[in-house]
């Protein structure tokens, strides 16, 4: 892995890939030490090593302010300092920070992608790096996405320096009923998977409804077939895990465990609204809560019983009709749950897509704005931040311009809802690693030398 300027000593890239149905740190132990002893969510066995880049005490004046939590401020201040947000505001001292000039330039927290498959499904996109799905069982809950990671994937510093993507869930495909835990990541450069985890954040569980599964299995003549298969199978794999005690262990059921606790967040790849009802009940009726409904394209049916039960709808701004249960998504959908009250979050699920999620919510904002729905751009803007932090139960540490949250922040070169806008300088925990200005700043890896347009910038 070749990285330039101040990435030189970091080795790592980013990348991604679409959901395919197809196929800090640890302490440092002796070898006769005895082993940690994961909990049932797992927490001890691969723990983070993440640490955070150095960075600079900055000031960002003048520009305007989407802090996130849905408020616009002009003419603002943001201080940074210690990996931190010290302050937002108007008139704020800076002394002692470098100071950097955002007249007529946008400030927003980092953007999160809450459904992503870099690493799982890495550039170059061949065989051999398709490590999304383990569909040789309807249900693999004792599988880890960040057991497939790739580090070096270039997706990842496409998303950076393209989308101002700071923190990203990698989640496994959607072959399976459920198909294992997720990896929520710091998109920062790391030799390791490990290097990236997001201190603190909790697993999710992918789980998947619909007509993936039963296609998958069907297709090699085994259950589930149908969707009352797909509901017949969930049912019991959850009855299986109830009476789980943990004196044997078990990998499958220690996350199962882990979401009966409410340590594990659910994140449920559903596209009906019918379906999305029934599951709601099947989560109340076996002790666990539905956090997010991914992809969701008919979610705007049920806007109110989503509110009611406090959970996220992940969507895209106007993906439809690829496949019968996507036939009758709107481009709509999100505004109309934003006027029923309901958690909105733009994902992209996609390596493309999560280069311009900004531009995807803008999408989905004006299909709103048509239809007599006005969103306020702030607003918009929580949908890529703190929205998708407390779907992923991150929304203490990150996710909006709050003071003693991270300092993961995108200072934009224009509004970041205009599709003429790109991230200027995106700051992660206070470290700056990506300046439009300096090309020593934009890493190039292996598997982009030579190639126009990936970065290559010699």
């Amino acid at each position: 892995m070749k990285l330039t300027g101040s990435f030189m000593t970091a080795a790592g890239a980013l990348a991604l890939a679409a959901c395919s149905t197809t196929a800090d740190g640890g302490e440092t132990r002796s070898a006769s030490a005895a082993p940690a002893r994961a909990s049932a969510s797992g927490d001890a066995a691969y723990p983070s090593t993440y640490k955070p880049y150095p960075g600079a005490p900055t000031a960002l004046v003048g520009a305007t302010v989407f802090d996130g939590t849905g408020k616009e401020i002009d003419n603002a201040v943001v201080l940074l300092r210690d990996g931190k947000v010290q302050a937002v505001g108007t008139g704020l001292d800076t002394a002692g920070y470098t100071v950097i000039d955002g007249t007529g330039k946008y400030v927003t927290p980092g953007i999160i992608d809450i459904h992503s498959h870099l690493g799982d499904y890495p550039s170059p996109s061949v065989s051999a790096h398709s490590d999304g799905n383990e569909a040789t069982s309807p249900t693999t809950p004792e599988v880890w996405a960040e057991h497939s990671v790739w580090p070096q994937d270039p997706g990842f510093t496409r998303a950076l320096a393209n989308g101002g993507v700071t923190t990203l869930q990698v989640l496994p495909g959607s072959a399976n009923l459920i198909g294992g835990r997720s990896a929520t990541l710091k998109n920062v450069p790391s030799r390791t998977v490990q290097g990236m985890k997001f201190p603190g954040a909790p697993y999710g569980l992918k789980m998947a409804c619909g007509e993936n599964p039963k296609r998958v299995y069907g297709g090699k003549g085994r259950m589930p077939s149908t969707r009352m298969g797909n509901f017949a199978v969930d049912r019991q794999t959850w009855i299986d895990a109830q009476g789980y005690d943990g004196k044997k262990r078990n990998l499958a059921k220690e996350s199962l465990k882990g979401v009966l606790d409410g340590k594990i967040l659910v994140h449920n790849h559903c596209y009906r609204a019918d379906e999305m009802a029934l599951v709601i009940d099947m989560a109340k009726e076996m002790g666990y809560k539905v956090t997010a409904f991914h992809h969701a394209v008919e979610a705007y049916k049920i806007g109110d019983l989503l509110k009611e039960n406090d959970v996220c709808s992940a969507v895209w701004a106007d993906w439809y009709g690829f496949k019968m249960e996507s036939y009758d998504g709107i481009p709509e959908n999100a505004a109309l749950l934003q006027n029923a009250g309901a958690c909105v979050v733009i994902h992209s699920d996609d390596e493309n897509d999560i280069q311009r999620l900004n531009q995807e919510a803008a999408k989905a904002q004006a299909a709103g704005k048509r239809m007599g729905i006005d969103i306020p751009d702030a607003q918009v803007v929580r949908w890529l931040t703190l929205n998708a932090a407390k779907a992923m139960g991150i929304d203490s540490q990150t996710g909006s311009l709050e003071n003693g949250k991270m300092a993961d922040v995108v200072l934009w070169n224009g509004n970041p809802l205009s599709v003429y806008s790109r991230p200027e300088k995106v700051w992660i925990d206070g470290a700056l690693l990506f300046d439009a200005d300096n090309p020593k700043m934009r890493p190039v890896s292996d598997f982009e030398l030579g190639q126009p347009g990936m970065g290559d910038v010699k």
